[in-house]
């Protein structure tokens, strides 16, 4: 198989440079001690009261699990925002588009070099998460089903990120607006479900009031939440800690169970790695008309 050049140099500067090493080792070393004092918390709690508490493994797993999703919202479009709009500033992305290279290269080159960057710091983070694994109650099916939210999580972000660094040219402006539409998919969709299901309140209330039967709920709006990767990370993580937890059908109100809330959590990665794929696409389909627009100008 045929090795991207791009991610190869990419990879080949991300070893040489001193953050990545650093950023591992302060992130494992606040996550080891964590560790270390909630256990030594476990073993004074055996001596004074001859009780494990072995909630509180399960509350390590949690803890280090929702650690390492929020590195991947808030690390994923940083590493991607100014990958290919540094090129621009750089004067390199000329010189790159005239060679053989093409922009699907530059373009999935750089995604997936900032996305093993930044599973070099999740994995990292496996031996914590192997602590759950001696007193049980995780299982490796738990924590595969949680790397593959994790992956999808990472290359939805990772798209913004890419697709903005491809429409603007400056780094700053691209950044911005990559972290304004990520806020806008974990944000504005939860955003939009509380206001449509106020607003069915207030409709629903006068009619309650009137004799009717109350049926105040978000409706339709339910479904952008399949956009957001918390709700799928949230999902994954109650069912295994808690298999009784509340489904997607009982937020924001009461709704219609369907195919879709009872497989809550597959379909929302399926929905992600769409929305993945086209701003994908649409990034190399901007560097398609950069390059016709320099090469008629």
């Amino acid at each position: 198989m045929k090795r991207n050049p791009i991610c190869k140099k990419e990879m080949r500067s991300a070893v040489r440079d001193v953050k990545i090493p650093v950023t591992i080792t302060i992130c494992s070393g606040i996550l080891a001690a964590v560790a270390l004092l909630s256990m030594y918390l476990n073993v004074a709690q055996v001596r004074v009261s001859a009780q494990i508490q072995y909630r509180s493994f399960l509350d390590l797993y949690v803890f280090v699990a929702v650690i390492g999703f929020l590195m991947l919202v808030f690390l994923m479009p940083a590493l991607t925002a100014g990958s290919i709009s540094g090129e621009r500033e750089r004067q390199t992305l000329d010189i790159m588009m005239t060679t053989m290279v093409s922009r699907w290269d530059i373009v999935s080159g750089k995604l997936l070099s900032s996305l093993a960057v930044m599973f070099l710091v999740i994995i990292s983070m496996f031996p914590v998460l192997a602590l759950a694994f001696v007193y049980g109650g995780i299982s490796w099916l738990d924590v595969g089903i949680l790397m593959i939210c994790f992956f999808t999580s990472a290359l939805l972000t990772g798209a913004i990120g890419i697709f903005c660094s491809a429409l603007f040219k400056r780094s700053i402006i691209s950044t911005v607006v990559a972290y304004s539409l990520t806020a806008l998919v974990f944000i504005g969709t939860y955003g939009v479900n509380l206001l449509a299901e106020s607003l069915s309140r207030m409709t629903n209330g006068g009619l309650a009031g009137m004799g009717a039967v109350s049926d105040a709920g978000s409706g339709a709006f339910l479904y952008l939440l399949l956009l957001n990767p918390s709700s799928t990370f949230m999902m994954i993580l109650d069912g295994q800690m808690n298999p009784a937890a509340p489904r997607p059908d009982a937020w924001f109100g009461p709704h219609a169970v369907s195919l879709i809330t009872e497989n809550w959590a597959l379909a929302g990665m399926a929905v992600q790695l769409a929305a993945a794929a086209c701003l994908i696409w649409a990034a190399v389909k901007v560097m398609d008309i950069e390059r016709l627009k320099r090469k008629h100008a």
